[in-house]
């Protein structure tokens, strides 16, 4: 995205394209903020802000105009909040009410990017972008109930129309369509008040308390103040003349001191929370109610739906989320990767043909082509000569045109219950390690997971349940056993072995596919990817005995299709399933079903490819649905 520098000495190393851009924005983010040793990193992990750390989002090699502006608008709403945000005021003044806590966290984050649009036209395009992003991202433009919509951030959205003039982004239009007129009939004249208090947080963090009473969330919220008013008035220095006096005002202090920790604390996981995720803004804030940082996370529409369904737990302790790694040592593991290729010597043949099928469908969809003589770029080396025959000739650059298909994310989900045991788990894990391998060439990013529970029979949810008297209808009754072959972000080289575990002796047990849907699919929401593709890859439908025995014969698999229901009508993640021996279509609008483990390969590459040569992939329209293929 900028030339290199034609200055550099002999022995030099080349600097990265993308240098410059981020040294701009580091001193954007350090200027705005007033800190100038603030520490700007860049990073696949998620945005956020902590203390004197601002953590913003790398970006691919060739990023686009859009990527550019969002990582911009990321930077400036962080800064803007470490120059004009107090969290101990914001701690004292916010409301202990999940909602109104949501709506005042959010608001308040509107306040602050208001300040830098109001006087700065740059930083006011970079926030709309980066806004325009968040929603989209949400899928808030698809939301036809007003149940769905959430409210904070509709009152969020109409704070900034009133402090900076400027219409809500589109893709998130449709949330304050649905409560524009509540709110104004509510609350029209407190959303006036803010404006004249935009520069006093204190003032303005009063008069959003207002504005939640007036929006029948007022309970607790005058009380809350007083008695934060009667901590700030203790005598500072009125001695007292009572003996003991001066250990109860020590003490007095002391409470207001633990209250204002608490407060910072809350604040530090849910302001600077917010200020990792309502600041870090492409998630939208991620605020918790007892662990501040994920409050928020449930009123997103599809957490909303998913909390809803009619299905629970009867304990979590033992459950495991593992990587392959952590289950055995790596001598095992090199074993059992040893094995498996033994075993599948001549599918790898077939498997890889096909893989380079796929490859090449991929590769031909790229426009190789290249724009030449531009002012920055990669250096044209062909056209060196130019520059020996006439010194006086500027340096060339060229630049390659990017793909249908980068920023791209595939999960693929293996059934590791006992059914898949033998010739059908030895294939899943080859294909899934040829195609990891394969799309990574493509530049598609690709996590392998697998689940199935840690016993037979129940395991130590069962014994917790029969020690507690067998509560009637207990809800899922087993441990489960997420296990996680590949990440995204790690190389295909250095997971290779784990996809071995899946040979190793008594590693598969039962499956509760619904659950492990909820949980690759949550992986997969968090990815900053714009385009999310997850293939579950099974062979029967949810079994687990010691649940079924408790509770009515079809809670698991009620649970599976409401599952897949709420992922292919709410999530921007395109869903797709093979099923081998079972079929599967009964379940997902878009699936396969093979009657033989060595037709995998073939459906896996063919399935991947139909979603790549699809037109209009859902890359900037995530509320898109994808049809079933034929």
């Amino acid at each position: 995205m900028s030339s290199r520098s034609t200055n550099r000495r002999p022995g030099q190393p080349a600097e990265a394209p993308l240098d410059p851009f981020k040294r701009a924005v580091t001193a954007c983010v350090r200027a705005i903020a007033g800190d100038r040793d603030l520490d700007v990193s860049f990073s696949k992990d998620r945005p956020a802000l902590a203390g004197e750390h601002v953590r913003l989002p790398d970006l691919p090699k060739k990023p686009t105009l859009e990527m550019l502006q969002v990582t911009r608008g990321l930077g400036d709403a962080m800064a803007l909040r470490r120059a004009c945000h107090d969290s101990r005021l914001h701690g004292r003044l916010a409301p202990q009410g999940r909602q109104a806590r949501a709506i005042f966290d959010a608001v308040e984050q509107a306040r602050v990017e208001a300040i830098g649009s109001r006087s700065m036209r740059g930083v006011s395009d970079n926030i709309a972008a980066m806004l325009e992003d968040r929603y989209a991202r949400a899928n808030l433009a698809e939301i036809s109930d007003r149940a769905d919509a959430p409210l904070e951030d509709a009152v969020a959205l109409m704070v900034r129309e009133k402090l900076t003039g400027r219409a809500a982004p589109k893709s998130g239009q449709r949330v304050v369509e649905l409560w524009r007129d509540w709110i104004e009939e509510k609350a029209g004249p407190n959303l006036d008040a803010l404006l004249p208090n935009i520069h006093d947080q204190d003032a303005f963090g009063r008069a959003v308390r207002n504005l939640l009473g007036a929006m029948d969330m007022g309970e607790e919220l005058e009380e809350e103040l007083e008695e934060s008013e009667e901590d700030d008035d203790q005598p500072q220095g009125e001695d007292s003349s009572e003996e003991g006096g001066e250990d109860q005002a020590e003490g007095e202090r002391s409470e207001a001191d633990e209250a204002d920790t608490t407060s910072e604390e809350n604040d530090t996981g849910e302001s600077e929370a917010a200020a990792a995720t309502a600041e870090e803004v492409a998630d939208q804030d991620d605020l918790d109610a007892e662990t501040p940082g994920e409050a928020r996370q449930p009123e997103n529409p599809f957490d909303q739906a998913a909390h809803a369904i009619d299905y629970h737990v009867f304990t979590t302790l033992f459950d495991e989320v593992v990587h392959a790694e952590d289950l055995c040592d790596e001598e095992e593991l090199d074993r059992l990767r040893a094995f498996l290729d033994k075993q599948l010597v001549n599918l790898q043949g077939v498997v890889g043909r096909l893989a380079n099928r796929l490859q090449r469908r991929l590769m031909a969809q790229q426009n190789r082509s290249w724009e030449f003589d531009l002012e920055e770029g990669v250096l044209d080396t062909a056209r060196l000569p130019r520059l020996i025959i006439d010194p006086m000739q500027p340096l060339s650059f060229k630049q390659e045109r990017d793909t249908n298909f980068r920023d791209t994310v595939v999960t693929l989900l293996i059934d590791n219950s006992g059914s898949m045991r033998g010739r059908p788990i030895s294939v899943a894990a080859t294909c899934a390690d040829i195609l990891a391998r394969t799309l990574e060439r493509c530049g598609v990013r690709v996590e392998i997971l697998g689940f199935t529970t840690r016993a037979w029979k129940g395991g130590q949810a069962r014994e917790k349940w029969l020690k507690e008297g067998k509560p009637a209808n207990p809800g899922r009754l087993n441990d489960l056993r997420h296990i996680i072959y590949k990440s995204a972000d790690a190389p295909w080289r250095r997971a290779r072995r784990n996809l071995g575990l899946m040979m190793r002796e008594g590693l598969l047990k039962e499956n509760i596919d619904g659950e492990a849907l909820l949980w690759a699919h949550q992986r997969l929401i968090a990815r900053p990817e714009q385009r999310k593709i997850l293939m579950m890859i099974s062979d029967g439908a949810p079994v687990d005995d010691s649940t079924l025995s408790v509770n009515p014969g079809n809670y698991l698999e009620r649970h599976l299709r409401a599952v897949i229901e709420l992922i292919e009508g709410r999530s921007p993640v395109e869903l797709l399933a093979i099923g081998i021996g079972h079929d599967v279509t009964r379940y997902y609008r878009r699936a396969v079903t093979i009657v033989d483990a060595e037709e995998l390969a073939g459906a896996m590459t063919e399935q991947l490819a139909a979603l790549f040569d699809e037109a209009g992939a859902r890359r900037n329209r995530p509320g898109g649905r994808l049809r079933r293929a034929g």
